[in-house]
């Protein structure tokens, strides 16, 4: 008989060592999934916490870039449009005197229409870099088109383009910023670069629209994080995040610049 509860009593240590065993081997299960659960949550905020600083960068350059623009055509309107309309006052105020001979007012009065001329066209260039009229007209093909060409004529770069858009395929707006990129990529190779030529090819292909542009410039370093964060390239970014697009830049030292933007 006590042979028999000897064995009862090792059959119950053994069950309950089992029981412990299978407890600790839950808590540590539990353990390691909360641990794991953490770990993957911290990486989650931070992925968020990255996404986030990235958009208020492109906020901010979105800010920046606006600001740039209206005191540049503050500064269009006061030493162009201004200055104009101050001769034209003081010529209007000389004719109003009087006190002219013949040959004097009609100096005058050519005087005043030479410079209204001069205003008008001062104020169509201002608003046409507000909005190219051929934009609204007849689309980005051609708006890009007349871009290069008005380029080509200055002689400042040479601008070898192609390409293959379909018509209204981006929305208004949205090919109001793809020319606006096309312009400051240019702007850049001519002012920054010191390109002799550049290529523009704009490809349709699987739903999805390439845009590929290229300079044989000085180009710069695009591995050091300072150079793209100027105001061009930062601009040029937050106009592609409008689009819902990504970019690829690549450059080197003496080598020319290369961006492929994908929409």
């Amino acid at each position: 008989m006590e042979e028999f509860f000897a064995k009862e009593d090792q059959v119950i240590v053994i069950v309950l060592i089992g029981v412990l065993l299978l407890l600790l081997m839950g808590a540590a299960l539990l353990l390691f999934f909360f641990f794991s659960r953490k770990k993957i949550v911290a990486k989650e905020l931070e992925k968020k916490t990255l996404q986030i600083n990235h958009q208020k960068e492109i906020i901010q350059s979105i800010i920046v870039t606006q600001e740039e623009e209206r005191k540049r055509i503050a500064q269009d309107l006061h030493d162009d449009i201004s200055s104009k309309l101050n001769v034209i006052n003081l010529n209007a105020n000389l004719l109003k005197d009087g006190e002219l001979s013949p040959e004097e007012y009609l100096f005058v009065n050519e005087g005043i229409l030479d410079v209204t001329d001069k205003t008008l066209e001062s104020a169509r260039k201002i608003a046409h870099n507000l909005l190219p009229p051929i934009l609204a007209q007849f689309g980005l093909k051609d708006a890009i088109e007349e871009l290069a060409d008005s380029f080509n004529n200055s002689r400042k770069i040479n601008i070898d383009y192609k390409i293959l858009y379909p018509k209204k395929h981006l929305s208004p707006q949205n090919e109001l910023h793809l020319f606006r990129i096309t312009q400051e990529l240019i702007n850049n190779s001519v002012r920054h670069g010191k390109a002799r030529n550049c290529t523009i090819k704009i490809n349709y292909n699987s739903n999805k629209l390439y845009f590929d542009y290229a300079d044989d410039g000085i180009g710069f370093n695009s591995e050091n994080i300072e150079n793209k964060k100027g105001l061009g390239i930062k601009n040029i970014e937050s106009r592609v995040s409008l689009l819902n697009g990504q970019f690829q830049l690549k450059s080197k030292q003496n080598e020319g610049f290369k961006i492929l933007i994908t929409i």
